[in-house]
């Protein structure tokens, strides 16, 4: 049995009884155990609620703040303490989106959201109580290393963060570009923990960018929305107009991969797309009082448009996403977004810090709340496996009888890449053992049929590469299919 020991001063006199103790501080008797031999039973009186004025709670929170610094048996640091006080408000909250941000936090997230900033390129959020990624940006180092929406992040370079907040693991994640960082990630479906180590970057965020696609005659045109930043909507409008001025017959809106950003963003880009002064957004007051945005536009555009979302397509990305969806006019091709349907606001503070708390939700053009549940896209379509398994932490190599889901993602990436191990379950079998000693003899690479940390780093490398081309996309080539689709029409 483990016993708690207790060290008073001298001035505390304790007293030990054989059915329970009470000790007296000061003259204060703080309880007393029944005597042995009473027939008296312990009853618990329940202490009356006492409700406090908001004059009456302020001087509760100055005699605490006094009797801390002035009783604490260490010297303290005020601005600790009352930086303390703001974090356990905000986490009496309940809500993964509100936070506390000190200056260096909120200068962080600023910078977040202006055109380029250092650190892996992901937005970080708390889940079920479990810090963990929101959504990798595109391109980033943080999707380049395999992380995926609602993966927790156990450690940060070796050190466990349970317990901590949002904005103390930020704080470690991020560093400058060339630097690394190792992040432990458990990802739901899978048993075991794995590293990643990631090398940050300078993110360098385009909000918005452009492409084409000629296919049976016609011209597709792609606009890709990475992140909405302050600009996006003037960057939206100009990059649509040349793409009309080339003359394209359907339009694909890409938002898969894009965190979020400014409200407004999403609300100019709709007024640009959602026809005929339909509703783009509505926002719920904590009042309860509904304010609804239309689109600015008359009638519609002259040719068709195909939304593309996913898993990682959360916040501003899904305002629009909803909005085109629930225009009537538009389909979206993909997979149900992240589902956050709150709206928060960032309110610096006289030294630089700042609140980021919620304080609305967002309701679809339709008023139905997206929160947790995410858009569901009108035309199905996922990526094929590799796509959410190039993660992999190899430290010993693996090898014939051994099983691992570290050699189960092997097996996906060099399937996706055309060799064939015959089974994708982690069993190392002799087919497994031969593609990879394939995969090894096509890229150079010791060809002994083991899976070694070099070939799990040259098959990262060879699958993200993959999936960079647009022909391997399967989503892309569908949206594209549909618009063709529907111009033909």
């Amino acid at each position: 049995m483990k016993v708690k020991q207790l060290l008073f001063t001298l001035s505390v006199i304790v007293i030990v009884a054989i059915s329970g103790f009470f000790f007296i501080n000061d003259g204060v008797d703080f309880g007393s155990p029944t005597p042995a031999g009473s027939n008296e039973q312990n009853e618990t009186q329940e202490i009356p609620e006492v409700i406090l004025n908001d004059d009456e709670l302020m001087e509760k929170f100055e005699l605490a703040l006094a009797t801390i610094e002035g009783n604490y048996v260490s010297e303290v640091d005020r601005q600790k303490l009352i930086e303390g006080a703001i974090n356990g408000m905000v986490e009496t909250l309940d809500d993964p989106f509100s936070d506390y941000m000190d200056v260096s936090s909120a200068t962080s997230f600023q910078e977040s959201l202006s055109s380029h900033f250092e650190g892996i390129g992901a937005e970080v959020g708390m889940i079920d109580g479990n810090v963990s990624i929101i959504s990798p940006m595109r391109e980033s180092p943080a999707e380049r290393a395999g992380l995926l929406p609602n993966d927790a992040i156990v450690e940060i370079d070796g050190e466990s963060i349970e317990g901590w907040s949002v904005n103390e693991a930020v704080a470690l994640i991020r560093g400058e570009g060339g630097t690394s960082v190792t992040l432990t990630i458990q990802r739901s479906g899978q048993t075991n923990p794995f590293d990643v180590e990631i090398e940050r970057d300078r993110i360098q965020i385009d909000s918005v960018r452009s492409d084409t696609f000629e296919q049976n005659g016609m011209t597709i045109g792609r606009l890709e929305i990475t992140s909405f930043a302050e600009d996006v909507g003037s960057q939206f409008d100009q990059l649509l107009q040349e793409l009309e001025a080339d003359g394209i017959d359907g339009l694909i809106v890409d938002v898969r991969g894009n965190p979020g950003g400014y409200l407004d963003g999403a609300q100019n880009i709709g007024n640009l797309l959602i026809p005929d002064e339909k509703p783009v957004v509505q926002i719920e007051h904590g009042d309860g009082e509904i304010e609804t945005y239309h689109s600015q536009m008359e009638g519609k555009k002259p040719y068709p448009i195909v939304g593309l979302i996913n898993q990682s397509s959360a916040s501003a990305s899904e305002i629009l996403a909803a909005a085109l969806k629930e225009s009537g006019e538009y389909d979206l091709v993909g997979t149900t977004t992240f589902g956050k349907g709150t709206v928060q606001k960032s309110i610096q503070m006289n030294d630089g810090s700042a609140l980021k708390i919620t304080t609305d939700r967002w309701l679809t053009a339709g008023g139905n709340t997206i929160d947790q549940e995410g858009v569901e896209p009108t035309i199905e379509q996922d990526q094929p496996d590799y796509f959410y398994s190039f993660a992999l932490s190899i430290e010993e190599p693996y090898e014939i009888d051994q099983v691992s889901e570290q050699i189960g993602r092997a097996q996906d990436m060099l399937q996706g890449l055309g060799f064939d191990p015959g089974r994708v379950d982690g069993y190392f079998d002799e087919n497994t053992e031969e593609a990879v000693r394939e995969f090894q003899e096509t890229h150079d690479l010791t060809s002994d049929g083991k899976l070694t940390e070099e070939t799990a780093s040259k098959l990262q490398e060879e699958i993200l590469s993959h999936m960079r081309d647009n022909e391997n996309d399967a989503q892309l080539n569908r949206a594209i299919e549909v618009l063709i689709e529907q111009a033909s029409e």
